[in-house]
């Protein structure tokens, strides 16, 4: 059974060709994401990745991980803090903040890092169910 400050933490990272299918996918084709010359041209200098595509990783994790199968992902706030590169090592970190064990729902604190900086680079808190693990 899950309990308050329960803690989990999952890395990843995302290639080119990751973001080329997510921008296909949303239909979200901004050349930040997807023209390295028109990139070099913005404030970022390089491609960075969509931030959802980023985020979609506390999906990942809520669903298949921790608390695993069975969990209904109700809400996710976010803060999108820094930009995040392709070819990077992150970070999620997932920490149990509250629990309602009779509608055995859960509020988490998410967090996505990049290994090399250090640097939070998103933050948010979620609220998931699940029937036998809250």
């Amino acid at each position: 059974m899950i309990q308050i400050n329960d803690t989990y933490s999952h890395t990843f990272r995302f290639t080119q060709a990751e973001v080329v299918r997510f921008a296909a996918l949303t239909g979200d084709e901004n050349p930040l994401h997807l023209d390295k010359d028109y990139a070099a041209t913005t404030i970022f200098k390089q491609p960075i990745m969509h931030g959802f595509l980023g985020a979609s990783v506390f999906s990942k994790v809520f669903g298949m991980l921790f608390p695993g199968e069975g969990t209904i992902y109700l809400k996710q706030s976010m803060d999108f803090l820094r930009p995040m590169l392709i070819e990077t090592d992150y970070e999620a970190t997932f920490e149990i903040k509250e629990i309602d064990s009779e509608k055995h729902r859960a509020t988490v604190s998410t967090s996505i890092t990049d290994k090399t900086t250090g640097k939070q680079v998103i933050k948010g808190e979620a609220l998931v169910m699940h029937p036998t693990k809250l």
